[in-house]
């Protein structure tokens, strides 16, 4: 599992480096502004579903289900399945697409209901929405794709194939700006695009593992019918994150011009650790826990749920430090250049620091759904999130106004704390999570460690002030987070939590066998 982990999360950290470029070409030729604001709606909806869809409910929904179809009925059958899914699906979504085109104005009133004070940006972002919409038909049929490749144990190239959505859209934006009206149509045009890409690459490693994903005419077969009743529930459960971010638009369009563009960079950063782990952990642990409770391994279960638990925690907690002590300095170095001032990425960075705070219950969830998934319960999820929606919604109304662009992210954080609770408590009521008391001063240990680390890394930031000069300030920003990744490794060593001679000796071994 952990080299499944390590796979889905090298691959999605490629992804999210390659992300992190594309949006600082967004940023240094928009900045933050009506223009910025009207791309980043459009580009919210297809988005969202490629979360749900890519990393959430359809993978919670189909990987069990094929899994379980191969190891009984064999590979035939499961490709079957899977033909007649792909089949389905492509018609549900070609129906919604075309709905979706005709509706956008009435789409776009919806989602950003501040774009009708100005109608530039209303426009603007009827035209880009229309433009991006077609990705989630591509998107869509490419997490199907991948969920058969990650069903036949294949994580790399499944994971691998969404660096296109970000070479693509960097090309776009470089290439295709001169010949269109303005950078944005230009990155909406690259985001349809990169699906077309994805999906190419996708169908290819099907047809190379000689697994060839050819639709079939859609019939509502009972597995399909199966399918579809995990799946629905599964789209509220799996993605609520999503969802709160969505609310989090809406509410950022009726706060002032550029609102919507200082937490979406903000947001950007911080799914650098929620992307990669998240990701991973939800990708890796469903199909190994579906396995352990097929075969009555309930102990195995319990152990890799646990593991998982242990690596995420061990990851994300010094990440939430780093972002709360360095906020200001990661934003004007990555993003402050161009149109986007030095102003605006501190902005940004406190919007930054409020999503940080909920980046280990972000994650979490992404360990808690598939303990339900996996047994086959797609409902609780589902209730569990509707109260968090509401809760997040609540709150964003009572921190817009005194808190404004900080407000929404907060909003978000503190809904994914209560989101993570609740699934905890349930699993623990039903047997489904058991956590020692060794494995839980474990975690207290790493949360230690990761407290400590901030406050001697805020020491050092205060004792040598952030300079000025872009390649001082990149010298200076790298230094610190790798003062912090020292002091946080030699942290773990003295609590015991991971010792560095055995690590070493392992990374020794497995050279020595790669040579051989």
């Amino acid at each position: 599992m952990l080299k499944n982990f390590l796979t889905v999360g090298g691959w999605t950290m490629l992804s999210r480096i390659l992300g992190l470029v594309r949006d600082q070409l967004l940023a240094a030729f928009m900045g933050a502004g009506a223009l910025q604001d009207a791309y980043q709606v459009a580009f919210r909806l297809p988005n969202m579903f490629r979360r749900l869809f890519g990393e959430g409910a359809f993978n919670a929904a189909f990987v069990p289900l094929f899994s379980s179809v191969l190891t009984k009925e064999g590979e035939e059958e499961a490709r079957t399945f899977a033909r007649r899914a792909l089949g389905v699906m492509l018609l549900w979504l070609l129906f919604l697409c075309v709905l979706g085109e005709i509706f956008m104005p009435q789409v776009v009133r919806l989602i950003a209901p501040g774009f009708l004070q100005t109608g530039e940006r209303y426009a603007l972002g009827v035209s880009l929405s229309r433009i991006t919409f077609p990705y989630l038909v591509l998107i869509c049929a490419a997490a199907l794709v991948a969920g058969v490749l990650n069903g036949l144990h294949r994580f790399g190239m499944a994971a691998a194939a969404y660096l296109a959505f970000n070479v693509v859209g960097i090309a776009a934006i470089l290439f295709a700006s001169p010949f269109l009206p303005n950078v944005a149509y230009a990155a909406a045009w690259g985001v349809t695009a990169s699906g077309v890409a994805q999906l190419g690459l996708l169908l290819w490693a099907a047809h190379r593992a000689q697994f060839g994903l050819m639709p079939l005419w859609p019939a509502l077969t009972p597995r399909i019918r199966l399918l579809v009743r995990r799946m629905v529930p599964g789209l509220v459960g799996s993605g609520v994150g999503q969802i709160n971010l969505t609310v989090d638009t809406i509410i950022g369009t009726l706060l002032p011009s550029g609102s919507v563009s200082l937490m979406y960079f903000a947001d950007r950063i911080n799914q650098l650790p929620l992307g990669v782990l998240g990701a991973a952990a939800g990708t890796t642990l469903l199909p190994v826990l579906t396995r352990h409770l097929a075969a009555g391994e309930h102990d195995a279960a319990h152990s890799a749920q646990n593991r998982a638990m242990s690596y995420v925690l061990i990851l994300t907690l010094p990440a939430v430090a780093g972002l709360l002590v360095l906020a200001g300095p990661i934003m004007i170095v990555l993003f402050g250049h161009g149109s986007f001032t030095e102003h605006d990425a501190l902005l940004s960075a406190q919007a930054l620091r409020a999503y940080a705070i909920g980046l280990p219950a972000f994650v979490l969830v992404k360990v808690f759904s598939p303990a339900f998934f996996a047994r086959g319960d797609t409902r609780t999820p589902v209730y569990v999130g509707i109260g968090i929606l509401v809760l997040n919604f609540l709150l964003n109304l009572l921190f817009m106004k005194p808190l404004a662009h900080m407000g929404p992210p907060l909003a978000s954080s503190l809904a994914a704390c209560a989101n993570v609770a609740c699934l905890a408590i349930l699993l623990m009521r039903r047997k489904a999570l058991q956590v020692s008391g060794i494995e839980q001063f474990r975690m207290f240990k790493t949360a230690c460690a990761a407290l400590l680390m901030g406050g001697l890394l805020l020491g050092a930031q205060a004792l040598l002030a952030f300079p000025s000069g872009l390649s001082v300030r990149i010298l200076w920003l790298g230094s610190m987070v790798g003062l912090g990744a020292v002091l946080y490794g030699a942290l773990l060593h003295v609590f015991g939590i991971m010792n560095a001679a055995d690590i070493l000796a392992r990374f020794q071994q497995r050279l020595r066998k790669r040579r051989a």
